[in-house]
This record gives structure tokens, C-alpha cells and sequence, in this order.
């Protein structure tokens, strides 16, 4: 019996990798996390290129030539040349007025930005409570195939001493076949167990980037967690990454309309031109031309044959279908923090039950020994009474492992499983910095990371 506590309520071994140490290398190393980043990362370029339209746009050509030429001349007589020239040419366009498409343009990618960002957050904590998954069920398969072991030993114990006392004439074959049987039982749910703990260790690798070591036990994370239902609630529907990024989506959304009412305005340009040719005159008359030039414009749309006025409809559409879906995800997010909260509350009570049903069903087997001992219990009866033990101890290494799980899944309903509110150890990702780096580049190909 205290072998079999020990298996469900281990110390810390020395040098045991902690949870948030599995938590930490999650977040530096996760695929899924580092690949939503460089998602993020691209969105942030969408206001860059929204600015471009308020800055000129530049454009050089040079065109060489070769020309060989025959001029036919009044009287008969002719000339002939060869001009080697060229013509090279620098045009400058800006845009004045375009119907403030520029400006939305730029406001509708921020907000797309702000949306990526609560995305991003909203991968981070799902790649954090997959990690708290996998780390648990590592914890309760190791804990797990210990418990078989210790049955298992106790199930050869009982199958030699029963042996002895067929020998000694105080048992029948029977009960040797039934503690033959129940090794056997007990030899396959080992199988069992190290088949699982396999398949938790392998998971564990994927989402946190190394294979599991000495893992030690972990404790709920109830001091982040809110006092009632109500106020998980309240915390899920304003910091919810889901429904945060839906509100973002609504600014998307409503920028588009303007941006596409924008085509019905007038546009307002400038274009400055420097024209220099050489060589290029096939009258001989001149050697070469500079010329400098600075051109406005001005167009007004009349009619386009109604595809401006379907855009904005169209987008007004979108913008309907987005509020819709704001609404949805709002009540998506209520329900899985009313779910989240009551399986939480619920992982208490089975937890409480479980242990009381341990120690319960050890009382009960060392009780059933000793009435063994003085005969007054059978084999098949002490058999039941440590499957029983077993079963118990199964559910409650089961029962701890849901209510750490429980925990952390109603910490991420809410909005609040993520590095910085649990506190771990690790330089923080923060794509503010990337978006400062790119907001108002000019040129250049290189990323800031030098890619």
C-alpha cells in the first residue's frame, strides 16, 4: 500500500523537468507558434504597402539605338547616316487625390493587424494548453504503467503463495487457475499501459520539440483562475482572442466599404517627366533634345458600367456576415467557458472522490488479507478486492491529470494562457517590434531578421 501511494503521489525527482521548463520550450520551438509568427509577420507588410500610395512613384528608361538611314532629296540627290543614339527618359507620378482609398487602404491593414495579432495570441495558447496535455498525460502514463507494475508484483506474490497452499492442501486448483488468470489480466494491462505511455511520450516530442524526460508532478493553475462562473464569463467575452480578432475584422470590414466607395470620386494627379534623346532625328535636323515637363490630371468617373456600386454593395454584405460572426463566436465563447468552469468544478469532485475511494479500497484489501489468512476469505476474493485497488488507483492518477488539464483549458476560455500571465522563463515574442521595424521602410529587400 505505501508502494502504490508513492506511485500516485510522487515527490519531485532530483532534477525532474518542471512544467513550465516543457512550457518554455514550447514556446520557442513549437512549428505551429513560430509559423503563425511568420504569418503575423507578413500581415504587418500589408500596411507598408498601403503607405506606398501616398509616396511617388519613379520610373527610369533608356533606350539605345542604332539607325541607318536614306533621305531621299528634291533634285535626285540623296544623304545617308548611321546615328547611334538613344533616348532615356525619368517620369515621376504622384497622386494627390484618390478618393481617401489611400488612407483607408491604410487603416483597414492596421486593423488587419491588430486581427493577426489576437490570431497569434490565440495559437500561443492553444499551443500552450496542448503542451499542459501532453506533459500530463505523460506524467499520469508513467504513473500509470507504475501502478500495473506494483499490481503486477502483487499478483505474482499471491499466485506463488496460493501455490504453496495447494501444496499444503488449504486451497484447491481452482484457486490457483483463478490467480493464474488474473497475472495474465495483469500482464496485458501492463501492455497496455506502456503501449499508451509510448504514444503520450511520442505526442510530447511533437508539441514541445524534445522527447520527456524524469517529468515531475504539476499543480492546477487556480490563482489565474476567476472566482465564479459569471465573472469567467464576463473575462472570456472582452479578452477571448477569438472574439477580440471578430472585432477586428468588423474595422476590416467597414474599410472596405469605403475603400471600394472611394472609386466613385474624382482622382487627382501629378506627373513630372525628363526627356533626353540623342541621335535619334531621322530628318538630320537636330542632334539631340532635353525636355522637362510637369503634367496634371484630373478624371472623373461618369458610369463603369455599375461595377463600383456592386463592389460596395458586395462589401456591405461582408460586413453584415462579419457582425454575424461576431455574434456566433461570441456565443461559442460563452458556452465553452460555462463548459470549461463546470468541468473544472466537476475535476474537483472526482478528484476528492477518487482519493477517498483509494484509501477506501486499501482498507479494504489489507482487511480481506488478513480474513484470507484466517480463512475466512477465499483466493478469488483477495483477487477482486487488489483489482478493485487497482482500478482505484487508476482513476485517481486520472482524476489528477484532468483536474491540471481542467485548470489550464478554463485559464485559456478566458483569455489569459499565455507567457506572460503564467510567468515563464523566456524572452517574450513581441510582434510590435517587427511591425516598427517595416511600417515606414522605404525600399529594401532584406527582412529585419536579414532573410
Amino acid at each position: 500500500m505505501a508502494l502504490a501511494a508513492l506511485c500516485v503521489v510522487a515527490p519531485r525527482p532530483a532534477g525532474a523537468e518542471t512544467l513550465p521548463v516543457a512550457l518554455v520550450r514550447a514556446y520557442q520551438t513549437n512549428p505551429v507558434l513560430n509559423a503563425e509568427r511568420a504569418r503575423q509577420r507578413g500581415t504587418d507588410e500589408n500596411v507598408s504597402i498601403a503607405l506606398s500610395g501616398y509616396r511617388p512613384q519613379i520610373a527610369a528608361g533608356l533606350s539605345p539605338s542604332l539607325i541607318a538611314l536614306r533621305n531621299l532629296i528634291p533634285g535626285g540627290d540623296s544623304e545617308s547616316a548611321t546615328l547611334r543614339g538613344y533616348t532615356a527618359q525619368l517620369t515621376i507620378n504622384q497622386v494627390l487625390f484618390n478618393g481617401f482609398r489611400t488612407g483607408n487602404q491604410v487603416r483597414q491593414a492596421e486593423s488587419q493587424v491588430q486581427s493577426g495579432r489576437e490570431a497569434l495570441r490565440g495559437v500561443e495558447q492553444s499551443v500552450l494548453l496542448d503542451a499542459v496535455t501532453a506533459y500530463m498525460n505523460v506524467v499520469a502514463s508513467q504513473s500509470l504503467v507504475e501502478a500495473q507494475r506494483v499490481n503486477l508484483t502483487f499478483l505474482r506474490e499471491t499466485l506463488a503463495t496460493t501455490r504453496k497452499r495447494l501444496e499444503a492442501g488449504d486451497v484447491t486448483p481452482t484457486d490457483v487457475a483463478q490467480a493464474e488468470a488474473r497475472l495474465s489480466r495483469g500482464t496485458a494491462d501492463l501492455n497496455a499501459a506502456e503501449v499508451a505511455l509510448a504514444i503520450a511520450q511520442a505526442t510530447y516530442e511533437q508539441v514541445i520539440g524534445s522527447a520527456p524526460g524524469r517529468l515531475a508532478s504539476a499543480e492546477p493553475i487556480d490563482r489565474l483562475l476567476p472566482r465564479g462562473r459569471d465573472e469567467a464569463i464576463t473575462l472570456a467575452r472582452r479578452d477571448n482572442p477569438a472574439v477580440r480578432g471578430a472585432s477586428f475584422d468588423i474595422d476590416v470590414a467597414q474599410y472596405a466599404i469605403k475603400i471600394n466607395e472611394g472609386a466613385l470620386y474624382p482622382t487627382l494627379g501629378v506627373q513630372g517627366t525628363l526627356l533626353s534623346t540623342k541621335n535619334t532625328d531621322t530628318t538630320l535636323g537636330t542632334t539631340a533634345t532635353n525636355s522637362a515637363s510637369l503634367v496634371g490630371s484630373l478624371n472623373i468617373p461618369i458610369y463603369d458600367g455599375g461595377q463600383a456600386a456592386a463592389q460596395v454593395r458586395q462589401s456591405k454584405e461582408v460586413l453584415t456576415q462579419t457582425r454575424i460572426v461576431l455574434d456566433r463566436v461570441r456565443t461559442q465563447t460563452n458556452t465553452a467557458t460555462v463548459a470549461a468552469w463546470v468541468t473544472h468544478e466537476g475535476a474537483k469532485i472526482a478528484l476528492a472522490a477518487s482519493e477517498s475511494e483509494v484509501r477506501a479500497a486499501g482498507i479494504a484489501l489489507a482487511g480481506v488479507q488478513r480474513e484470507a489468512q484466517a480463512g475466512q476469505r477465499t483466493t478469488l476474493e483477495v483477487l477482486n478486492s487488489q483489482q478493485d485497488l487497482t482500478q482505484a488507483r487508476s482513476r485517481l492518477i486520472l482524476a489528477q491529470r484532468d483536474r491540471v488539464v481542467a485548470s489550464y483549458t478554463l485559464l485559456s476560455t478566458i483569455g489569459r494562457l499565455d507567457h506572460k500571465s503564467l510567468a515563464l522563463a523566456t524572452s517574450s515574442y513581441e510582434p510590435q517590434v517587427h511591425y516598427e521595424q517595416v511600417r515606414d521602410v522605404w525600399h529594401g529587400l532584406r527582412t529585419p531578421d536579414g532573410k
